[in-house]
């Protein structure tokens, strides 16, 4: 078997030597070129017979590639002709185009997308307008404050931060849904202390969201944000969870007992309310505050389920929104959301925000202004720090609760607007939200 293998090469070998020993020594010379004096001295039927022979000897050695091809393609030693690629009975190499390793490493890395892809449905968008002012032109009532909130029951809850929808007396809230669909919300349940709200509107069968579990998150694991910044809806932001203890006494914030979540995933004020969520599309912190870029923090979900069981636990006897205990009936209102620099956020302000004043030492950053709030109206701008007030130094955000359980009537306010200090002046009003 083998040598009849072996029969067509050899006969092919031999069929060549034939060929080139037959080759006449003048036209080999020719073959080279025209002569020493620019062209051969022989008549028209020498050349053409030397081109007729050139045309065979053409042939045969095409012809002798072939078959010895053929002859070594089909040996029982295969291996070489595995690593060359090569068919078996055919005289041309396969092609691939390998264009499937590209679309598999975008299917298979695209975990931000996936996450988004099932959480996204449950993110509403929710508008504050203050009924008792209207626009000039439309006569709608104006907004006043926007945010953001997730669906947690298919039949209209939607949880969301306090400070949202707890704004000013005479609000309207409107909820909007990713498909566009908008509905007047009623807001359930507030408590303050933990910044936690629940809103309710009229429709069956959405799409929920679930909830995950903030006890086992790992600083430097991927997390995603959702919301509605700048009434934008369906944003999207990515980045590591920074720290998951993250105290609120480190943050300033009063009358809180809660270890927030501190990412570097961008959270601005429309983001408030909407959902941090880990790659397997569970809510895992609810989006709270920005300090700065690459510093934003989130209420860990864990505290969100004890708020929810105590409204279950509490159905029918809470008498209605409020639920945290001992809170004022009235209180002074100048429509700001404010975050005590202590060491800490200072040194990280410092060393992320080249345009930081030098010059403070401490002092209570405005990172949300209400529409419409004597905040407001007085030329308070998010990103502001309060140096002083009435002459007083302030060096947390208790001071700024001190003087307005003064019952001042005017509020002389000393801040800093990027590098330059300024003096604006706020008239607190009374509140019942």
């Amino acid at each position: 078997m083998h040598c009849a293998l072996r029969r067509p090469a050899l006969f092919l070998q031999r069929r060549l030597l034939a060929v080139v020993q037959l080759a006449p020594h003048n036209n080999l010379r020719a073959f080279g070129g025209t002569g020493e004096h620019g062209r051969s001295d022989g008549s028209g039927e020498h050349s053409d017979s030397w081109s007729a022979q050139k045309a065979g000897l053409t042939a045969t050695l095409a012809l002798a590639g072939m078959f010895g091809l053929l002859a070594y393609n089909t040996r029982p030693d295969q291996s070489k002709r595995k690593a060359t690629g090569w068919p078996a009975f055919g005289f041309l190499p396969t092609v691939s185009a390998k264009t499937s390793a590209t679309a598999g490493n975008r299917q298979q890395y695209n975990f931000i997308a996936d996450a988004v892809e099932i959480s996204a449905p449950a993110v509403v968008f929710i508008e504050i307008r203050d009924r008792q002012r209207v626009d000039f032109f439309t006569r709608e009532p104006v907004t006043v404050s926007n945010g953001s909130g997730f669906i947690i029951e298919r039949d209209g809850l939607i949880l969301t931060n306090a400070h949202v929808v707890v704004s000013k007396p005479h609000t309207l809230v409107t909820v909007r849904l990713t498909d566009g669909r908008t509905f007047p919300g009623q807001v359930e349940h507030v408590d303050p202390t933990s910044d936690l709200a629940t809103v309710r509107i009229r429709c069956d069968n959405l799409p929920t969201l679930r909830l995950g579990s903030s006890a086992d998150l790992r600083p430097g694991e991927w997390v995603v944000a959702l919301g509605s910044p700048l009434a934008l809806n369906n944003t999207v932001t990515a980045g590591v969870v920074s720290s998951t203890q993250r105290a609120s006494q480190e943050l300033g914030l009063r009358g809180k007992d809660i270890n927030y979540i501190q990412t570097d995933a961008a959270i601005t004020f429309g983001n408030s309310g909407g959902p941090l969520v880990n790659l397997d599309g569970e809510a895992i912190g609810i989006n709270s505050m920005k300090v700065t870029s690459g510093i934003s923090f989130a209420i860990p979900i864990d505290h969100a389920k004890a708020f929810l069981r105590k409204i279950h636990e509490t159905a029918g006897t809470a008498g209605g929104r409020r639920l945290s205990s001992g809170a004022p009936s009235y209180r002074r209102y100048i429509g700001i959301t404010m975050l005590s620099l202590t060491p800490d956020i200072l040194h990280e302000l410092q060393q992320r925000n080249h345009n930081f004043p030098p010059t403070v030492r401490g002092g209570v950053l405005v990172w949300k202004v209400i529409q419409g709030s004597p905040a407001h109206s007085g030329g308070l701008q998010p990103g502001d720090i309060i140096t002083h007030i009435n002459g007083k130094e302030i060096n947390s955000s208790g001071d700024v609760y001190e003087l307005l359980a003064a019952q001042e009537k005017k509020l002389a306010i000393t801040i800093y607007r990027g590098q330059q200090p300024a003096t604006v002046h706020v008239f607190p009003e009374d509140t019942t939200a």
